[in-house]
């Protein structure tokens, strides 16, 4: 990627991001930056790259060296203003001290456990009952996908914007568009809910 196309990108990042923050909770960072092993192997680089605000959320999927990444995320979020979520693992997150945990969508009933352990938890969320099941555990936000068309092969069909929409004005929570979202993109889905990118940020 060229710099004139990474500083093109990193401006359409930020319109994107101050449009969520008009209407967001102040609470919510408005963008997350979701790891995976195989789609950004390198997470602490792409993080450290982050706006101010933005979170992380960290998947290992059982990695050997999780806790010496879960740990080095920690300390960069801590010094860079960042939020940080542990996926389904909240023994970790307390741990490296993380600001919250992320739960799976079949996990999402877990929440209720660590209410009052963590500042911030969101789970997935792939249906409108889904959606509805997150907000009765008490997590404060949902991670809806697939909004755009994404290259990842667990990717459904996608969505697209105007759905996605409608999802969240139906919702009692605030919703995160997650599939396909890029730079080109987040400005179809900041206005209405946050912003949740794997190989968008990368």
């Amino acid at each position: 990627m060229g710099l004139k196309h990474q500083a093109v990108s990193a401006r359409k990042w930020r319109i994107a991001i101050r449009r969520v923050e008009s209407h967001f909770p102040s609470h919510l960072p408005p963008l997350l930056f979701l790891t995976d092993p195989k789609r950004t192997p390198d997470p602490v680089s792409v993080a450290a790259h982050l706006p101010a605000g933005s979170g992380v959320l960290y998947r290992h999927f059982g990695a050997e060296d999780r806790c010496e990444i879960a740990a080095q995320l920690a300390m960069l979020c801590r010094r860079k203003g960042l939020r940080v979520l542990i996926a389904a693992d909240p023994q970790l997150a307390a741990d490296v001290g993380a600001d919250g945990v992320h739960w799976p969508e079949a996990l999402a009933h877990h929440a209720p456990k660590w209410r009052t352990r963590f500042a911030l938890q969101t789970a997935s969320a792939h249906s409108r009952s889904a959606i509805s099941k997150a907000a009765r555990m008490g997590v404060d936000a949902a991670l809806v996908s697939t909004v755009f068309s994404s290259s990842s092969p667990s990717a459904g069909r996608p969505m697209g914007a105007l759905s996605f929409a409608q999802q969240c004005r139906e919702s009692a929570l605030p919703l995160y568009a997650l599939g396909g979202v890029k730079a080109g993109n987040a400005i179809r889905v900041a206005s209405v809910g946050g912003l949740a990118a794997i190989e968008g940020l990368s």
